[in-house]
């Protein structure tokens, strides 16, 4: 069997050759299409920017093929030849597949490939071939045919709701499951649900485009055997709707122009498809077919801001104050596709779920449901565990994989600041808050209007709300504000930083979490609304929907005192599986002081405001709390335990670690390169209070024959975090240092 080992990708992409019948003998001077090998070509015309990317075993009869088309023989110029001598079959079937979706989202070229058959396939040795694509990649940008990178392109919008994005097996088998249906019904509903990330939206995208393709114009040698039943399905529905009538519809104004935007960039689509529901009324006659994005958030008349123009929409149809959205494209469609998830409801004004229900108990209507999750590493066990956690029901370790972080941050610039490194590196990383600050910087406030004003302030930080509604992820100067549920809905984050506010908290006696009405300050989120467990309900939604935004990882902090230690207990240190199975899981338990034997069964757990105490000397020992060590561990008289609080030490003690150290006094020898506690006058650091630090020490001595002396002494922080700088003190600020402890090691109960 092959290993990594012999396993040595070499890739070659060749030249443009002219695209004509009188080049063709050049082109089978190539090696790859000489010998009939499995290889990826690409065609292209700079000139209009349009490109085909195609696969195949016998390039030369294909390239003939395509040359007899006078279609694809008068668009295109070039043609580039990628191949190796480790291709197979699948492999160049992948290849392709990435090509057309990446390719696509660059904005180089726009393809003039169809997007059926877009699947994720797997195919032997697989892994072995995972870095194929992007040394494709790199040699495409080396050509210059290509001029983005991979991680420039995959944060773009139009790479995220791409419809030539490739479908898992729920997806896919949900497109055929959905022509099938349309075809055989002469107009009803269908209903796919899915929790966030089960890739609802760039299903519904797939869907518009694929229903718009001219599917008769396809060659031959260009079907795949995979691809003729979705063929025959497309044909069916343009045979029944020609000239369908097909409109996207979305209710969120932010997501609804982001998606414009993508569909005037593909080929076939456009952005008048893309409407909200009061303009499925603009046609005057029924839409062939309605896909519903989003449809959670679909409105009914109660607490909007247009209840005018609301009423004149139900009283077209003859509908009186309980006519919904809902209503409204159920009368202006013959077919109507709704992507839904009732647990992103998140404002009043979205309709009841009992309506959405009613509809989907119809006899006639198609219920599809899609649970692989798509977006966040994290997969179905972070979303469990979400769920789990804000209805106050953690009773398991999910396993997370080592690629996606979940941390809890008790100190929110340091959270900042680790997020600020994660932007750097991977873009996309966002601040996000519960609606519990008042929107002073709002630029429709008519009263009282400042466009400077603060609006959050957290830990001595102040930030202001979203400056713009629309694609405010995206916008400039994003990550130095926060987004609420209102701009992120939808969309996808790197890295995604929840900030539980005021307005939440957790109740240790009846062990769940509280809202306080008057400090969330969303006017149409609670007007009107009496019971606060709906409230409630709609508030622990949008915490929901937002912590399931992030595909690398999620940071979280929390401003009240009960949600913190409730969230801490759930969440300590920043590692990607840091997550307790109950109360005493990596916390210390606190021996009452009349059942300690001092370094027999408990050494003490110290606050930093009292580190300089001899812990050794017993007049102090009813001072400190004294907690049980790890079984792993043995007491020893000198060891103490200290909690390591922010990111200076990252790269060795996660924030939040509780670690074991040993009092200085105990050691002997050279202190260089050790992690040490420090206590001297001329420190300040924000995590320990004036006076106190957690850092590697080093120094540089004076020697003399007698004796010698510290000329300095350099305090270093091992941080992935940049910002924070080495503490340098000189001879004359050493009278006041002490070392305090020595670091022994993280502990783990």
């Amino acid at each position: 069997m092959m290993n990594y080992k012999d396993f040595e990708l070499s890739i070659q992409v060749s030249k443009p050759f002219p695209f004509n019948l009188q080049s063709l003998k050049e082109i089978e001077t190539n090696q790859w299409v000489k010998n009939q090998w499995p290889l990826v070509y690409f065609l292209k015309n700079e000139g209009v920017n349009k490109a085909y990317i195609g696969e195949s075993n016998n390039a030369s009869l294909r390239l003939k093929n395509h040359l007899a088309n006078p279609k694809k023989a008068n668009l295109f110029q070039t043609v580039n030849i990628i191949g190796s001598d480790k291709f197979n079959k699948s492999a160049t079937l992948d290849l392709e597949s990435r090509l057309i979706q990446y390719i696509n989202a660059e904005g180089t070229f726009t393809t003039e490939n169809l997007n059926l058959g877009h699947q994720n396939h797997n195919y032997y040795q697989q892994d072995l071939y995972k870095n194929l694509f992007y040394t494709v990649w790199e040699k495409l940008i080396e050509k210059k045919i290509v001029s983005k990178s991979l991680a420039e392109i995959e944060n773009s919008e139009l790479f995220k709701y791409s419809p030539f994005k490739a479908l898992n097996d729920d997806q896919y088998k949900s497109v055929l499951e959905i022509l099938t249906n349309i075809n055989k019904s002469q107009g009803n509903s269908i209903f796919v649900s899915g929790s966030a990330g089960t890739g609802k939206t760039i299903l519904a995208t797939y869907l518009m485009k694929l229903l718009v393709s001219d599917v008769n114009d396809i060659e031959d040698a260009d079907i795949k055997e995979d691809d003729i039943y979705e063929i025959s399905l497309i044909k069916e529905f343009q045979k029944k709707y020609p000239k369908a009538r097909i409109g996207f519809v979305i209710a969120m104004t932010p997501l609804r122009e982001t998606i414009k935007k993508v569909f005037n960039n593909v080929p076939g689509l456009k952005k008048q498809m893309v409407m909200s529901p009061s303009e499925t009324f603009k046609l005057g006659h029924k839409y062939d077919l309605l896909i519903v994005d989003e449809a959670h958030r679909l409105r009914q008349y109660r607490n909007i801001s247009w209840r005018g123009e609301f009423k004149k929409k139900n009283e077209l149809l003859n509908l009186g104050d309980d006519g919904t959205e809902l209503d409204w494209i159920i009368a202006n469609s013959r077919n109507q596709i709704f992507f839904y998830d009732a647990a992103q409801s998140v404002k009043p004004s979205d309709i009841d779920e009992f309506k959405f229900t009613a509809l989907q108990n119809k006899p006639d209507t198609l219920k599809l449901s899609l649970k692989s999750q798509m977006r966040t590493k994290g997969g179905n066990d972070y979303i469990n565990f979400i769920d789990s956690l804000l209805n106050c029901s953690v009773n398991k370790k999910p396993e997370l994989p080592s690629d996606f972080e979940l941390e809890y941050f008790d100190s929110f610039r340091s959270l900042y600041n680790k997020l600020k490194i994660k932007e750097k590196e991977n873009g996309l990383c966002r601040m996000i808050a519960g609606y519990s600050w008042e929107w002073k910087s709002d630029p429709k406030r008519k009263e009282n209007l400042d466009l400077n004003a603060i609006d959050i302030s957290i830990d001595g930080m102040d930030f202001q709300w979203n400056k713009t509604y629309n694609d405010w992820i995206t916008s400039d100067n994003a990550f130095e504000q926060i987004g609420c549920i209102h701009t992120t809905q939808g969309y996808d984050l790197n890295y995604a930083a929840i900030i539980f506010g005021l307005e939440i908290d957790y109740d240790p006696i009846r062990n769940e979490i509280v809202i306080d009405k008057t400090k969330y300050f969303d006017k149409y989120g609670k007007n009107g609304v009496t019971d606060i467990n709906e409230l409630k309900a709609f508030i622990l939604n949008i915490y929901k929907t937002v912590l399931y935004r992030g595909i690398k990882g999620v940071y979280i902090y929390a401003c009240n005192e009960n949600l913190k230690k409730y969230l801490k207990l759930h969440l300590v240190g920043n590692t990607n599986l840091t997550l307790s199975n109950d109360s005493k899981a990596n916390t210390p338990r606190i021996i009452p002081f009349e059942s300690v034997k001092p370094y027999v069964n408990a050494i003490p757990f110290v606050d930093y405001k009292i580190a300089a105490t001899n812990f050794t000397d017993p007049q102090f020992y009813d001072e400190f709390s004294w907690a049980e060590l790890p079984m792993q561990v043995s007491p020893r008289e000198g060891y103490f335990i200290a909690q390591v609080i922010g990111e200076s030490m990252n790269k060795k003690i996660p924030n939040g670690s509780f670690c074991l150290f040993e009092e200085y006094n105990n050691i002997a020898g050279s202190r260089n390169g050790e992690i040490v506690l420090v206590q001297c006058t001329n420190i300040q650091d924000g995590n320990y209070g004036s006076g106190f630090t957690i850092k590697e020490y080093n120094s540089v001595k004076v020697v003399t024959e007698e004796t010698y002396h510290h000329k300095s002494i350099t305090l270093k922080p091992l941080s992935d975090d940049d910002s924070f700088e080495d503490i340098e003190l000189f001879e004359d600020e050493l009278i006041d240092f002490k070392v305090i402890g020595i670091y022994k090691k993280i502990l783990n109960w």
